[in-house]
């Protein structure tokens, strides 16, 4: 897509996308070497760009300085690669940035240009390779998802509302309840000794079946007992997670055991689990068990869309290979139409004098003198002059340095 007006969001082919499938077609569309420019420091860009990414929109604020100055590049390669993936289909503006004060508008003091932001979209090219189905077109298409071989969704339809009457809560979907076989159920108010033993006494079903935890794994004895000490190390590490009872975190825990995860990997899960949620900080969960129990399932389901999505990977075929391919070879043939020629790499004319006066004349034109050096050092020079060139150099000093002053 070499038209600029094609990468914005409003007239791409492309259609939006979450980042972490968005990182995956870009290795695809850098693989198939769909653009002869981009290699793998085009990857890692994407890379970045995935990593500060919205994870509902797909949208990314640009950041070239500060994107350079993580990966060590010239900001000139940042914005060179860049472009390669809006001309791969795999980013399209949101907004376009300029050196327009924003802050005037709101009425603040001093500067701040408009920022560039992004939005991961996927091109048509990677989901005819894949097999998609789509509906729509554009920035808002979608894929059509066949959900036969998911699993039946829980049927929690007779469990009540969240607890959650904290104010600005953020309220999470109701899971269904995992009662421990420890918790006591008290009748008519009172309990008795031998109807605790009673109760917390394992039965066995007439089935025989072993216990599972809450992702289907059978229980171990190992698996709880590092479960347990995962449980403390939550309580002792997580503040919001301590209205849970430790019997409560112990079971919701027992997949982290069984998986042999240390006690740095479960606190790091449940202070991620939090910040998802903004625990601790705008809603204090009454049942922080069920919101850790909910990151797990959704975790366990992004691990097999990403497994889905590699298997996908591997038994993809090359554009020479697929049918759309060799049925546009045959219509060709069958109509004797020629093979598209290469097209010609166009040749500026040569510059002349008064070229290089009309360009010299208008110095507030200084940001795109600015651009123009940084794409070519000894080019701009040439049409603008060395005079007008390290003006523009010392205003983006100056621009840079107010942005930076008001952040």
């Amino acid at each position: 897509m070499r038209g600029t007006a094609s990468q914005h969001i409003d007239h791409t082919a492309s259609r939006r996308s979450g980042p972490r499938k968005w990182l995956k077609a870009v290795q695809w569309l850098i693989g198939a070497g769909l653009h002869p420019k981009a290699n793998q420091t085009t990857m890692r860009i994407a890379e970045d760009l995935a990593n500060r990414m919205d994870y509902d929109l797909g949208h990314v604020l640009y950041g070239m300085d500060a994107m350079a100055e993580r990966l060590d590049l010239d900001p000139s390669n940042v914005r060179r690669h860049v472009r390669y993936l809006r001309e791969l289909g795999a980013l399209a503006w949101v907004t376009r940035g300029t050196r327009a004060n924003s802050r005037r508008g709101k009425g603040q003091e001093g500067y701040a240009g408009t920022a560039t932001v992004y939005a991961a979209v996927i091109p048509a090219a990677f989901d005819h390779a894949m097999g998609h189905q789509v509906i729509g077109s554009g920035y808002t298409a979608r894929i059509v998802v066949h959900l036969s071989s998911r699993p039946a969704p829980v049927d929690n339809s007779s469990e009540g509302a969240v607890d959650n009457s904290s104010e600005r809560s953020c309220a999470l979907p109701s899971l269904t309840v995992v009662k421990e076989e420890s918790q006591v159920q008290m009748v008519g108010g009172v309990t008795t000794t031998a109807a605790r033993s009673q109760q917390t006494r394992p039965t066995k079903t007439s089935s025989g079946k072993k216990r599972t935890t809450i992702l289907g794994s059978t229980v171990t004895a190992a698996g709880m007992r590092l479960g347990d000490k995962l449980a403390r190390a939550i309580r002792r590490r997580v503040p919001w997670a301590r209205r849970a009872s430790h019997d409560q975190l112990r079971w919701v825990c027992a997949d982290m055991g069984e998986q042999q995860w240390t006690e740095d990997q479960a606190v790091r899960f449940a202070v991620d689990a939090g910040h998802a949620h903004r625990a601790g900080f705008g809603w204090d969960p009454s049942r922080p068990h069920r919101l850790i129990a909910m990151e797990l399932q959704a975790h366990r389901a992004q691990q097999q869309d990403d497994q889905a999505m590699q298997d996908a990977l591997a038994q993809a075929v090359a554009w020479e290979d697929s049918t759309a391919y060799r049925q546009m070879q045959a219509a060709r043939a069958l109509f004797d139409i020629p093979a598209e020629p290469e097209p010609e790499p166009e040749q500026e004319p040569e510059r002349t004098d008064d070229d290089r006066r009309r360009a010299r004349m208008n110095w507030d034109n200084w940001p795109d003198v600015l651009d123009h050096f940084e794409e070519d050092e000894l080019d701009a020079i040439d049409l603008y002059g060395k005079p007008l060139v390290n003006f523009a150099i010392e205003q983006g000093a100056r621009a840079r340095r107010n942005d930076h002053a008001y952040l």
